[in-house]
């Protein structure tokens, strides 16, 4: 593993950038065939000629389009449960838990929410035009970009007594409330609606999801609005591909220069290991002589380095290289480098 150009930590920073790289990327994508899909979808006027154009399109179908109309529903609409009057097609009804949790890591109380319950009601409604020109709406439930409006909102307080205040520290939940919300598309609200539009047999022209899986769009916000947002979160995704790549790159870079300055450290020991042993080629004839300046861990090899920074000259080169740990045999300082020793 020593040799290996990139440790544990680098690999999976940079697993983790290439990964987090391209699920970014191919948001971005997703999002900018969407906006593209937007720039050329065609605005058409929601009048009485949008039939006649359907009637002079093959199939009576147009795969993606732009309609701005109001809401109108095609029977009863439906009531708001707490705003006497309030009429829509779409009724969302929200009942939220808030509450304190400790945090035993963070040593603090965070706030935390659970949804209790959820009612998602709809009716059928037309986008309506001028000279009473409509367009039913298909699956609005489907939809991307429907924001209801809220129509009721209210924080039920939740109160406690003194053995309740001891039940929250030892539980390490606290309650705060229940918070109660209505979200409706009102009846006479206007909508942007994006989808395919086709004229059905029955002679009304039909809103739905697109079939060759175009996002369905239908929002309160006009296409101009519509299309800056989707632009901008395409634009936000590609910046975050952009940088989780760039870190990537760093990661790589890194590794790669950690990599050069190991391979040339190896380099300057090779190149030592080859003058020592160039050295005790030459000095085999004397090697006899010798003994008393033996290398004090083989006691075969003369003594040809000197330890840095203590100075030492204990050992030879190979028993150094073999030193489990780059400290002096004799006073077992740290060893900053080692020099050839040439004896006359």
């Amino acid at each position: 593993m020593d040799d290996f150009p990139i440790s544990t930590i680098e690999a999976v920073c940079l697993g983790t950038s290439v990964a987090l790289s391209g699920i970014f990327f191919y948001i971005y994508r997703k999002k900018r065939r969407t906006v593209d899909k937007l720039n050329e979808a065609p605005r058409l006027p929601l009048d009485e000629k949008l039939t006649d154009i359907l009637n002079s399109t093959p199939g009576k179908c147009l795969q993606y389009v732009v309609i701005e109309g109001a809401v109108q529903p095609v029977g009863e609409p439906l009531r708001s449960q707490f705003q006497e009057g309030t009429v829509g097609v779409v009724q969302k009804l929200v009942l939220k838990e808030h509450k304190l949790v400790w945090n035993s890591l963070a040593r603090a109380w965070t706030d935390s929410e659970r949804v209790l319950h959820e009612r998602i009601s709809s009716v059928p409604f037309n986008l309506v035009g001028t000279k009473k020109a409509a367009v039913r709406v298909l699956c609005p439930l489907e939809a991307s970009g429907l924001d209801p409006e809220i129509v009721h909102e209210k924080f039920h307080q939740v109160s406690y007594g003194f053995t309740d205040i001891i039940g929250q520290y030892l539980s390490g939940e606290k309650p705060k409330g229940q918070l109660e919300t209505e979200e409706m598309v009102k009846v006479g609200a206007t909508l942007t609606g994006v989808g395919e539009l086709i004229l059905d047999t029955d002679r009304i022209l039909k809103l739905r999801p697109p079939t060759n899986g175009s996002t369905f769009f239908l929002t309160p916000t006009d296409y101009d609005t519509m299309r800056s947002e989707q632009e901008s979160q395409a634009t936000v995704w590609q910046v975050l591909a952009s940088l989780c790549a760039l870190a990537g790159v760093a990661v790589m870079l890194w590794a790669a220069r950690r990599y050069y300055h190991h391979l040339q450290a190896r380099r300057e020991r090779d190149r030592l290991r080859r003058e020592f042993k160039r050295m005790a080629a030459g000095g085999d004839d004397e090697e006899a002589e010798v003994p008393a300046n033996a290398c004090i861990i083989c006691m075969s090899e003369p003594r040809n380095c000197a330890l840095l920074d203590c100075g030492h000259v204990c050992c030879c080169f190979s028993c150094f290289q073999a030193l489990p740990h780059p400290t002096c045999p004799v006073c077992r300082q740290p060893i900053k480098r080692v020099v050839p020793l040439y004896q006359a």
